[in-house]
């Protein structure tokens, strides 16, 4: 299921590059449903999938990380953290969202809980899901930054998932552009618009996924307790900030008085965190024991 909806958005995709001479391109025409299916009342959407699929694929990778020498954690403490990161990317990205980019939703506060309508904020999920660790590494006794090392290498999962189904839904646009490849969304005018959900799933996703990948992978970082996740902090960051310029604002964010969008103000402390973990980690080496019960490593 997961995977002809994977193809269907990069057939969109292809359909949008290939689509240079042929004026703008109208998303009503790729054919997309944010419904996978209805059983009477009971509807199915790609953005529920994305989430579950984000949070079991990331679970499967973690399990991976984690039968490398010097883990942190054993699997059962990864079974267990499903049910914690679950609780604090939903509770975290749904409070984020309504308090960064609808706070008049307080005042009705029955449709906070409409999850199924959408909206999620991307740093309240990450807020929350850093919630969720801190708490599992104290209760636990498990080492706080390794752990976040560990967590933060399976995350892009998500941002991937999320960001196709943001592309389905036909949500979060960027702004007008005249490039071939611009796309007219219900709702945003009768104007081309860059996709910038796509972007974001590529840089946020795939980009980032393959950065920890190389990082654990391939180099001594996961012995540096922060490094892995600074590192993934400040690349979000830094591509976020970036692409806010292609990014919409969100309704009445348009034009707020310190000159920045939401998400670029929200970026910046995220990018100070992961600096300062990147540039003291150095500092944090030594000798790594596992937990496991695997090798240690020197």
């Amino acid at each position: 299921m997961l995977h002809e909806f994977a193809l269907s958005v990069v057939a969109s995709a292809g359909a949008v590059a290939s689509a240079a001479s042929a004026g703008a391109i109208r998303f009503t025409d790729l054919g997309l449903d944010p419904v996978v299916f209805r059983i009477g009342w009971f509807a199915l959407r790609w953005y529920s999938l994305a989430y579950i699929a984000g949070i079991v694929l990331g679970w499967w990778y973690l399990s991976k990380l984690l039968k490398q020498p010097g883990a942190p954690m054993a699997q059962r403490h990864a079974d267990d953290f499903v049910f914690y990161a679950t609780l604090g990317i939903i509770l975290g990205g749904r409070l984020g969202y309504v308090l960064f980019y609808k706070p008049e939703m307080l005042g009705t506060p029955t449709d906070i809980i409409k999850l199924w309508e959408g909206g999620m904020s991307f740093h309240g999920g990450l807020i929350g899901l850093v919630a969720a660790i801190l708490y599992f590494a104290w209760k636990n006794k498990l080492p706080l930054l390794r752990v976040l090392d560990y967590v933060g290498c399976a995350t892009p999962f998500g941002e991937f998932f999320v960001r196709l189904a943001n592309f389905v839904n036909g949500e979060l646009w960027g702004r007008p552009t005249d490039l071939p490849w611009g796309i007219v969304f219900p709702g945003g005018g009768d104007v081309a618009r860059h996709p910038s959900q796509l972007y974001e799933a590529g840089l946020e996703g795939l980009g980032l996924g393959l950065l920890l990948w190389w990082l654990f992978w391939k180099t001594d970082a996961r012995y540096y307790p922060g490094r892995l996740a600074g590192a993934g902090l400040t690349f979000y960051a830094l591509v976020r900030f970036g692409l806010e310029r292609v990014r919409a604002p969100d309704a009445g964010l348009e034009h707020l008085s310190w000159g920045l969008t939401m998400g670029q103000t929200l970026s910046l402390p995220v990018l100070l965190v992961g600096l300062w973990l990147l540039t003291t980690s150095k500092g944090r080496r030594h000798r790594i024991e596992p937990i496991a019960g695997n090798a240690s490593v020197a």
